[in-house]
Parts: C-alpha cells; sequence; structure tokens
C-alpha cells in the first residue's frame, strides 16, 4: 500500500489504536477483525519502514515515529471536522439531503424507503455499518442525521442527552439449523441441548455482540465450541445448510434452502432495534414520524418470516 493512498480511515485507525492501547480493543471499537487490524498496520508500517506501535505484554504503545505520525494524523482528522463543519453552514440550491444511517437489514433500508417516498423533495442517502458502536460516533460526529440501530440488554450503548433514542422493535435471538439437525423439528429448542454442536457466529461488533450469547451460553452450562467467524450472511447459511455449524441468528434471519430457524427456549438472548437522532439535527423536528416509519418497515420485513410470525403469536406479541 503507497504512503500516499492513505486515507481517513487509515488515520482514524491509527488514532484509535493509540488511544485504547490494545490492537484487540481497538478492533472491538473500530468494529473490524483483530486479525484485519493488524495487517493494516502492517502494511502501514512496512510502507514507512519502521514500527508505529511497540507491541507487548500490556498492550501497544507509540514509537516516536508513531508519535510523530500520530500528531500529523490527529491534525489532519480535526482539519476534516472542521471543513465539513463550515461545508454544512453554507446555503445549497440542491435538493436537501437527510443522511441515514443504520445496520444492513430489517428496518434501515425500509426506513429510507419510505422517508423518500414521504418527501420526494429531499434525497435520503443511506449507509450501512456492522458496528453500532461505529454509528453512534457518526451521528455524534454530525455525519449522519438519524440511526437505526441496535444494543443489547445488560450491554446497553451509553446514551448522550444531547441524542434522542426510541426503541423500535425487541427481538429474540434464535438458532439457525440444517433442516436435517436432529432438533430441527422441535417448535423450541433449549439452548443446553446445543452444549456439543459446532458454532459459527458474527464477529464482535463492539457493541455487546457475541458476549451476550456467550453469557446466555455459560449460564446454560457450557461454552460454544466456535469453529467459524463470519460476516456475511451467504457463507454463513452455506456453513448452515452443509451441517458444518449451527448459528445464533436475529428472528427474522431466513429460513429457507435447507435452513431452519429455531426460538431459544426461555428466550434467554435479547436485542433491541432503536432509532437515534441528536436533539439539535436536522431531522430532530420529525423524529416522532421516523419512529412511526422504522417501525413499520420492521414489522413489514417480520411479517416475511413465518417462523417468527409464530413466535410472535405464541407470545400474544403483533404479528
Amino acid at each position: 500500500m503507497p504512503l500516499v493512498e492513505l486515507e481517513l480511515r487509515h488515520l482514524h485507525s491509527l488514532c484509535v489504536i493509540a488511544d485504547s492501547g490494545s490492537l484487540t480493543k481497538a478492533a472491538t471499537l473500530l468494529g473490524v477483525s483483530q486479525p484485519a487490524l493488524t495487517a493494516q498496520l502492517q502494511r502501514v508500517e512496512r510502507e514507512l519502514g519502521a514500527q508505529v506501535f511497540l507491541r507487548g505484554r500490556r498492550g501497544v504503545t507509540p514509537t516516536p515515529l508513531g508519535q510523530y505520525l500520530l500528531t500529523r494524523a490527529r491534525g489532519v482528522l480535526l482539519a476534516m471536522d472542521e471543513l465539513r463543519s463550515s461545508a454544512r453552514q453554507h446555503p445549497s440550491t440542491e435538493r436537501p439531503v437527510i443522511r441515514l444511517g443504520g445496520i444492513a437489514g430489517a428496518v434501515s433500508v425500509g426506513l429510507a424507503d419510505r422517508l423518500s417516498d414521504l418527501l420526494p423533495e429531499a434525497e435520503v442517502r443511506l449507509t450501512t455499518e456492522y458496528s453500532p458502536r461505529l454509528l453512534w460516533e457518526l451521528l455524534l460526529a454530525e455525519r449522519l442525521d438519524a440511526v437505526a440501530t441496535v444494543d443489547y440488554p445488560g450491554f446497553p450503548l451509553r446514551q448522550p442527552v444531547s441524542v434522542l433514542a426510541e426503541v423500535v422493535a425487541v427481538e429474540p435471538v434464535f438458532v439457525a439449523m440444517s433442516q436435517q439437525h436432529r432438533l430441527a423439528g422441535q417448535d423450541r429448542v433449549d439452548l443446553a441441548d446445543l452444549a456439543a454442536e459446532p458454532w459459527a457466529l458474527s464477529p464482535p461488533d463492539g457493541s455487546g455482540w457475541p458476549d451476550c450469547f456467550l453469557v446466555a451460553c455459560e449460564q446454560a452450562g457450557f461454552r460454544p465450541r466456535v469453529l467459524y467467524t463470519v460476516a456475511d450472511a451467504q457463507p454463513l447459511r452455506e456453513l448452515i445448510a452443509t451441517r458444518r455449524a449451527i448459528a445464533a441468528c436475529q428472528a427474522v434471519f431466513d429460513g429457507t434452502d435447507g435452513v431452519v430457524v429455531r426460538p431459544l427456549a426461555g428466550d434467554p438472548v435479547k436485542m433491541r432495534h432503536l432509532l437515534l437522532c441528536r436533539e439539535q439535527g436536522p431531522v430532530a423536528y420529525m423524529f416522532d414520524g421516523l419512529v412511526r416509519l422504522a417501525r413499520e418497515a420492521y414489522w413489514a420485513y417480520a411479517s416475511r418470516r413465518p417462523h417468527y410470525q409464530a413466535w410472535l403469536h405464541a407470545n400474544g406479541q403483533r404479528g
């Protein structure tokens, strides 16, 4: 990677590594895997011909070169923030822009579509990210106007008083398995009955996943044998359908093409879908309307999942 191709995200990564003092912690905050972050850092160091950080048992510390680079990086990032802030203060003759952010899936895409229909005079832009924590940071940095994100009971994201937040839906975590699995015919699956299974889990998102699921497994008397860490849905489905692993999944996960999705008995793990916007942001005046649209989007998506509809009916909830 030639040095001239360094991007702002690389400078941001270096600053997060320095601030956290640990590649593992930095990877969690950035919503990427630790090996991917390490590889990115190594490419930068190879181009520079020297180390940016010293690695030790207690974490990482900047070298003299690292201190120099971090000083310049923080200056560049601050200058870019000031440039963005100044640019927003200038009026434009173009269509107004609403910048949405979200976790890809049930809420964010449907919300963007509904908002575009409601406000045809505006240009609605959607940015999806894997990490809820990163979405919070983008909202607070005024790079997004509203965010559809998630958190987990017991691992709530810290909410600044300057942010409006509303729960869109509370969704149980289910388990996905091959339709040939020995427990596929059960209406509900006891988590303890899955103790000996090979698992595939999505990577840490910096906001409580998969920590909340691992806690539930420990409470059920086992530590899951995680053989695969997979972020993308398609390879995850392939692992499940071919019986190489089972996976914890959202209740709205697609249960077709050799995959079945079953509730966990007692619903030991749940996630909350949230809508956020800044109290002084450009869409705060219509926050209640955004929440309504987000809920419409979520339930429209949920209506296409028969296994989730059955759970909702059995638990006396809307479907």
